[in-house]
């Protein structure tokens, strides 16, 4: 098993989806330990830069260009929230990715590419990227999250199942596309 997780919301009702709601701030922002999260407005140098320090902490795929990275924050079922550390001058310090999009049974949520700089773990950062998150799915409407995490990420995985993330019984699979140059 992958570590397939869900975290159920407490919304009853399914809000019919609308974009331009996860792009809002929510009423009360995260804010712990000078830790401040957002979404991406913009693709910049310094998010050029972060992304490329952060994303080999995550996975040995390369970091995406500046063009892929504009791509991310147009679309509209994806919104690339930003950790950013008043301590280190309101440095980027993690990332993580929602993804928001509706398919006849409602609307699904799925957190990806969670990073979280290595001098800045154990200071909350994963956990108010995760709930900020979560917020936003449930405001976009959606009535769970899923996030998948490889074992080895013990302590990420640590941290899902205090949010409240539980384990599926499924199977996932994956279909590896031929990338043609």
């Amino acid at each position: 098993m992958t570590g397939l997780g869900v975290a159920e919301l407490q919304d009853d009702s399914l809000a019919p989806f609308d974009s331009s709601i996860t792009r809002e701030g929510v009423a009360d922002p995260m804010s712990r330990a000078g830790i401040a999260v957002a979404p991406a407005e913009v693709v910049d140098d310094e998010l050029v830069a972060a992304i490329a320090r952060l994303v080999p902490q995550l996975s040995s795929s390369p970091p995406p260009t500046g063009d892929a990275l504009r791509e991310i924050v147009a679309a509209p079922s994806s919104i690339l929230l930003l950790a950013r550390d008043a301590q280190r001058g309101d440095a980027i310090v993690g990332t993580l990715t929602l993804v928001l999009y509706r398919i006849p049974t409602g609307v699904r949520a799925c957190i990806e590419d969670v990073v979280v700089d290595e001098a800045a773990r154990g200071r909350g950062v994963g956990e108010a990227l995760c709930r900020e998150a979560i917020e936003r799915a449930r405001r976009a409407g959606a009535e769970s999250v899923n996030l998948t995490s490889r074992p080895a990420r013990e302590a990420a995985n640590r941290l899902y199942q205090r949010l409240g993330f539980e384990r599926r019984d499924t199977n996932a699979y994956v279909y590896r596309l031929e990338r043609r140059s």
